[in-house]
């Protein structure tokens, strides 16, 4: 059994039998956010998509305090271990890996990736197998053609979109990535955090239609598969 529980914005916690991973645990600042930093006991890996603030987040505080590699484009993975003592990380690019049994592809994605003052690595999406569950992490994008190999590789079980446009996919869009993923859950994110990124994911769920099976989460709401 594997649980997904969304955190909130672009935040999740993702439970397997031995194995917990966070995905861009951005907790502090966020005013959806589902969970504190602090409140972490165990993490074993901390995937981060690229180095925007609302997605790197809270990722050097938890892995400082629960020992969790940091997995991320390997020029980020550099950044992070400069001047933030007491953390692993795991720099790597486009393409597949294992760390500590778990699976791991980093794909790309459309967007930018930098703190605020100057780019940092590229921003990427990541699909993870956990206890035979494939789980698309879209990141922040847009769509493109190549998330049809995405499903042809890999297999989607779950994937986890952006809705809320302006710095992503918005609705149709995202219905469209499903329809190229062919998944058999979706899950909306990264919408009605903030004023710009305000969607109804219902709206989405129409325009999916029968594709797939869209869950819609509150922020601390979980589902299992």
């Amino acid at each position: 059994m594997v649980e997904i529980r969304f955190l909130g914005h672009a935040a999740f916690e993702i439970k397997g039998k031995e194995k917990t991973i966070l995905i861009d645990p951005f907790l502090t600042g966020n005013p959806s956010a589902a969970a504190k930093p602090e409140e972490f006991e165990k993490v074993d890996l901390i995937l981060i998509t690229h180095a925007h603030g609302d997605h790197l987040g809270d990722a050097v505080a938890i892995a400082q305090k629960t020992g969790a590699k940091i997995v991320a484009m390997y020029d980020i993975a550099n950044y992070l271990v400069e001047g933030n003592a007491g953390i692993t990380t795991i720099g790597m690019n486009y393409g597949p890996t294992e760390v500590d049994g778990v699976k791991i592809v980093q794909v790309p994605a459309w967007h930018s990736s930098s703190n605020g003052k100057y780019e940092i690595g590229t921003a990427c999406g990541f699909i993870v197998e956990l206890d035979g569950v494939n789980i698309y992490h879209a990141g922040d994008t847009y769509v493109f053609k190549d998330m049809e190999l995405f499903a042809e590789l890999y297999g989607i079980d779950v994937a986890l979109l952006p809705i809320g446009g302006h710095f992503t996919m918005g609705p149709r869009e995202a219905a469209k990535a499903v329809e190229l993923l062919k998944p058999k859950y979706v899950v909306p994110m990264h919408y009605n955090t903030f004023p710009p990124i305000a969607k109804d994911p219902e709206e989405f769920k129409d325009l999916v239609g029968g594709k797939a099976q869209v869950v819609i989460l509150k922020p601390g709401e979980s589902f299992e598969l």
